[in-house]
């Protein structure tokens, strides 16, 4: 890794810095793919990327903890599997890296209520699980600053339902360089122009999401062919015929932004393609062997790299070795600015 860091500074005189994670909760499924992970797999080929499997955000909500701890090589597998290079990126566990919970206390610290109540996820979840929620739940946003702000990220590729968390972030690593002196990097978010909210097959008004309780909404990345094909074929509709992409028709928008990210044929082409009279059939049975096409060579990678075990394992120790050696840097210049210690 080393090696890979001196290689970097002789290309340029400054290496971009990439942080994001994923729950390892419920399944990632094609909407994770085309929001978050087609940006980590390119932005890794020029970036110093840290790519975190986020369990400790995954415990403000009760868990099983035997399919949580497989949930999250699981995950880890997918990254590998999807493209997420271990030689050019950092893969690793969060709760192996105890600084993230050390930076999130400060961050607290800095924080006020106001600013975490009013975050959108807590609230929703709040009204969800009408008020039954823990202080995790409320403090998440504090932890999710604590993580990007460790290892001093420029920018954290998420989907839009994240933004407002690195927003969060963003003024709090200003607060604190305002009162403590310039510690923290200011991060921003990047989201994909189009894709970035990759829409239930139900429900196309609502985004595509893992923790879906009606899961012929999504297509996860480790569905078969055969239930690629059922999701599809009994996806919803809208009136008419016609296939194109417009604001009142959200459910063939969406399932035309799924085909476009998958193929690369614009979504134009696509309107031409299927412009004629077959209706929805035709359209549908194409996009499900698009899917099932792109999914194979995950899946086989998947179950390759699911079965060996020490190399995961591997893995996990050399990416949080890399981790702590940024992480614990920013932790110095925190105490020092703070006076702990």
């Amino acid at each position: 890794m080393k090696a890979r860091k001196r290689e970097r500074k002789i290309a340029s005189n400054h290496v971009l810095k990439v942080f994001s994670g994923v729950k390892p909760t419920g399944n990632l499924h094609i909407g994770n793919y085309i929001g978050a992970l087609t940006q980590w797999i390119e932005i890794q080929k020029e970036a110093e990327c840290f790519f975190c499997i986020v369990d400790l955000h995954a415990i403000t909500v009760p868990q099983d903890p035997k399919i949580l701890k497989e949930k999250i090589r699981e995950v880890a597998a997918l990254y590998l599997a999807c493209g997420i290079d271990p030689q050019k990126s950092t893969i690793f566990i969060q709760s192996h890296n105890s600084d993230h919970c050390v930076l999130a206390w400060i961050l607290d610290c800095v924080a006020s209520m106001g600013q975490l109540k009013r975050m959108t996820q807590y609230k929703a979840i709040t009204e969800k699980l009408k008020g039954k929620t823990s202080v995790g739940v409320f403090n998440y946003p504090a932890l999710m600053a604590a993580d990007i702000l460790l290892y001093q990220t420029e920018v954290v590729p998420v989907g839009e339902d994240q933004k407002q968390h690195v927003e969060l972030a963003r003024d709090l690593a200003e607060r604190f360089n305002s009162r403590f002196g310039e510690v923290f990097k200011l991060p921003r978010s990047q989201l994909l122009k189009t894709g970035a909210r990759i829409m239930s097959l139900q429900e196309p008004e609502k985004k595509m999401s893992k923790s879906d309780e009606d899961k012929d909404g999504t297509i996860d990345l480790l569905d078969s062919p055969e239930e690629v094909r059922r999701k599809i074929k009994i996806a919803v509709t809208d009136s008419g015929k016609e296939i194109v992409f417009r604001k009142d028709k959200p459910a063939i928008s969406n399932s035309l932004t799924i085909y476009s990210h998958l193929t690369g044929v614009s979504v134009e082409e696509l309107e031409k393609r299927y412009g004629g009279d077959g209706g929805y059939g035709g359209f549908k049975r194409d996009l499900a062997e698009v899917v099932v096409e792109f999914l194979t060579p995950i899946q086989e990678k998947y179950q390759k790299i699911r079965q060996k075990e020490s190399y995961l394992e591997k893995i996990f120790a050399e990416g949080l070795a890399r981790a702590k050696e940024i992480s614990q840097q920013t932790l110095a210049e925190v105490y020092r600015a703070v006076g702990l210690g």
